[in-house]
């Protein structure tokens, strides 16, 4: 999709920070993060909407998460993955944000 910024980023069109990519998927921080940790993860070719991804992309994201929830002791911290669909998307690419130090009492 031409006009997709998480195409662009993907393609580097758009700088970014990559935390971590292969041929499936790319993650890099948040632009407007909305915890003290806030990552997405997408895949690399333009997928809309959780509805439309084929297993082995979520499986890729999937175990990228366990991975990041691993090495970050986010479960000491508290995590949590927010997906949204349909037409709740800011951005129409299919993308898991990945919070990090969340508490109980979180605002977010």
């Amino acid at each position: 999709m031409e006009d997709c910024v998480f195409c662009k980023i993907v393609k580097g069109e758009i700088p970014s920070k990559f935390l971590y990519q292969d041929d499936k998927i790319a993650v890099f921080p948040d632009k407007n993060p909305g915890a003290p940790i806030h990552i997405l993860l997408v895949p690399k070719e333009h997928i809309a909407d959780l509805t439309d991804a084929p297993e082995e992309i979520i499986s890729a994201i999937n175990q990228k998460i366990k991975d990041f929830v691993k090495e970050g002791n986010f479960m000491e911290k508290g995590y949590r993955i927010v997906i949204n669909g349909g037409t709740a998307k800011a951005v129409p690419h299919l993308h898991f944000h990945l919070l990090g130090e969340i508490s109980k009492e979180r605002t977010v």
